[in-house]
């Protein structure tokens, strides 16, 4: 069951943490989150899910800066979310998918536990002008049912900026178990 924006507000400060929370941008069933005003784009055009691959960082002039379709930037939202009690999810705006505008390609879906800022998976049909601070995209929640263990300690657990891709840790991980 998704919960209402009543019972997002309700819950607001104590299973449910989105700071800074501004009570106007609730919605009926969902709270509205913004965008920072850094990018991060990948370097290398090949990218390689064993390693590390490099970024570089833009930063969104308040008067804004131009998207190029074909090209994949992380961003982030302005605001820190957790909940251990409910799943987290993350959807675009309809307002900002009708500029042919993706905040997430894949990832908007949260554990249940996650602690951090949400980074963005921004990717674009036709070239766009962004702005920092917009409301780009929207949380809402989920109720669970049975017994769960809460996502503490992934590797995206607290951060505190855009996450490219860790992918590669599991790799690792799966080398380091073979020797």
């Amino acid at each position: 069951m998704i919960l209402s924006g009543n019972e997002i507000q309700r819950h607001i400060g104590k299973e449910i943490v989105i700071e800074p929370f501004d009570p106007s941008r609730l919605n009926p069933n969902s709270y509205n989150l913004t965008l920072h005003n850094q990018l991060l784009v990948y370097e290398n055009e090949l990218l390689d899910m064993k390693i590390p691959n490099p970024v570089r960082e833009l930063t969104i002039p308040e008067e804004g800066l131009v998207l190029e379709p074909g090209k994949l930037y992380l961003g982030r939202t302005n605001e820190f979310t957790k909940t251990d009690r409910y799943v987290p999810m993350l959807e675009g705006r309809s307002s900002t998918g009708r500029l042919g505008l993706f905040i997430h390609v894949t990832a908007g879906f949260g554990d249940v536990g996650f602690a951090g800022y949400w980074t963005l998976e921004i990717f674009c049909v036709q070239p766009i002008r962004i702005y920092p601070n917009v409301e780009v995209c929207q949380i809402y929640y989920h109720t669970i049912e049975g017994d769960y263990t809460p996502y503490h300690s992934g590797k995206y657990q607290n951060n505190t900026g855009i996450q490219p891709s860790l992918l590669y840790r599991d790799f690792e991980k799966k080398k380091a178990g073979e020797t």
